[in-house]
């Protein structure tokens, strides 16, 4: 079984984010219904590790929080361009859950993940490195990108299946969040 935990996006952040997927020679666009942030890649498991992972990523605490994505960049360089992604504005809360799963996922027996966490969602994936002048065309043009600000109340862990038609993301378990609560006086 192939696994990762990431936030799944409300429909119209998806549907705005879709509205970004066009005018890039040479990628493969990211199918909307497949948009998510990804908190932790975990790869292929047993039963007994998936198990594991789960009673893992039940036992954590963490509070809702907001966020809100914005602007567009792409990972490698002009020449290598690995993936166009949309980011997010800096949210703590987002940082500090990434690192509550990274713990919990190694407790149960994954290796640590190595890389520096760099939030965001995937919109496309080259099949050839876009023509640099018509990536850093695609960039001034969104790169002003916001969506609106969107509360985040679960994590959920995903299986993943690759098929003939692209990937398919199946979520197997979400975990809410706690709200905060106040207190009359």
């Amino acid at each position: 079984m192939r696994l990762f935990v990431a936030l799944a996006l409300p429909d119209e952040v998806r549907l705005g984010l879709s509205h970004l997927c066009c005018g890039l020679p040479g990628v493969r666009w990211v199918a909307p219904e497949n948009f998510h942030i990804t908190l932790r890649f975990i790869g292929e498991v047993d039963g007994g590790t998936a198990d594991d992972i789960d009673a893992a990523l039940c036992g954590i605490r963490a509070p809702a929080f907001t966020l809100e994505l914005a602007g567009v960049g792409h990972f490698g360089d002009d020449s290598k361009v690995r993936a166009v992604w949309a980011g997010m504005r800096p949210q703590p809360a987002l940082q500090h859950l990434h690192d509550k799963i990274e713990s919990a996922v190694v407790r149960a027996g994954a290796r640590p993940d190595g890389q520096r966490f760099r939030p965001h969602v995937t919109l496309a994936r080259p099949n050839q490195p876009p023509p640099p002048s018509k990536m850093q065309a695609f960039l001034a043009q969104h790169g002003l990108y916001r969506s609106r600000p969107f509360e985040v109340t679960h994590f959920t862990i995903y299986s993943s299946f690759i098929g003939g038609e692209g990937p398919y993301y199946r979520a197997e378990c979400s975990y809410e969040l706690s709200r905060a609560t106040v207190s009359a006086k």
